[in-house]
This record gives C-alpha cells, structure tokens and sequence, in this order.
C-alpha cells in the first residue's frame, strides 16, 4: 500500500472524493455555438470566442489559438460580454437637436439618412476642385474618417475607396496606425 493510500485510510477519505453531482457538472459554454471575433476596443486587435445558444451571446472569452493574444484579454476586452449584456446600455438611436436640452429617440432609417445627407451637404459646402496655383486637387478637408481595430483589411481597402475616390476626403485614418 502507497503513502497516499495509508494517509486516506488514517484520515478516513474516500478514494475519489467527487460526487455524483459534481462529475456531472459542464461548462456553461458546453455545446455552445462558438464564433471567432475580434475585440471591440484597441488596435491590437485580440482575437476573442464568442459562445452563442439559441441566438444569444452566452460568455466571450480570449482566443487561446490567436498569435496575438493567445488566450488572454486586457481588462476591457475581458470585460465584453458585460458590455453587450448591460441592461443600460443603449440599443435605439437618440438623437439630440443644436440647442435642444433633451435627447429623441429615432428610427436607425432616419439616422442613416441623417448621416447620408449631413456628408452630402457637408462634402458640398467644402469640395475644391483646384488649389489657388490651379493644380488639379478634387478633395475635400471639411469631412475625416477614424476607422477602429475592429475593421479587417477588406472593410479598411473599402472605406479607404469609398472616401478618397469617391468623396475626395483626405483625412482616412485607422487607429491601427496611430
């Protein structure tokens, strides 16, 4: 008989001291949907697991096979799943007008055009077409995008398209990059 064994029996423990109930217990991420994201907040870009049951977010956790984070997430991506699941966090459009002193709720149809025509008038209002010399500039310096860490390169190559070929906007930026 081992040392182990004889110090069990003298102290009267069983072999295996885990119940029934006990070795039932699963994860609650058990048989879960999981998706592969990226973290929301800086430009590291971590990569975090977003478990899923029936459609809702059940628990957010690092991803232990990602080469930039390996598992682990600073305070703030750790703390994700809070952020979704926080019964005050805002989920409709609030709008408040120039001088108002409260905020509206609005439709998101209304907001997106909203956005649409402010760009439009604001791109209007600022566009040059040529420098005083008479170079050719087509731009606009009335308008800037700060793109987060959460755009992959194809969101990025698409909005870089869109606002300096399309709109003439020279201030493009990423976060990434800052």
């Amino acid at each position: 008989m081992g040392l182990m064994q004889r110090l069990r029996n003298h102290v009267g423990l069983k072999p295996n001291p885990l119940s029934a109930a006990t070795k039932a217990t699963r994860p609650r991420t058990d048989g879960a949907d999981v998706s592969v994201s990226v973290c929301p907040y800086c430009a590291v870009g971590c990569s975090q697991l977003v478990y899923t049951r029936e459609g809702r977010i059940i628990d957010i956790e690092g991803n232990y096979d990602s080469p930039i984070n390996g598992g682990t997430l600073c305070p703030k991506g750790a703390a994700t799943f809070g952020l979704l699941n926080n019964p005050h966090r805002e989920t409709k459009v609030k709008y408040r007008a120039p001088y108002s002193d409260h905020w509206e709720e609005r439709s998101l149809e209304w907001a997106m055009d909203r956005i649409a025509e402010r760009v439009k008038e604001t791109r209007d209002a600022t566009f040059e077409e040529t420098e005083e010399d008479g170079a050719v500039v087509m731009r606009t310096l009335g308008i800037g995008h700060l793109g987060g860490a959460t755009l992959d390169n194809e969101e990025n190559y698409l909005i870089k398209k869109l606002f300096t070929a399309g709109l003439g906007i020279v201030a493009v930026e990423n976060q990434a990059r800052i």
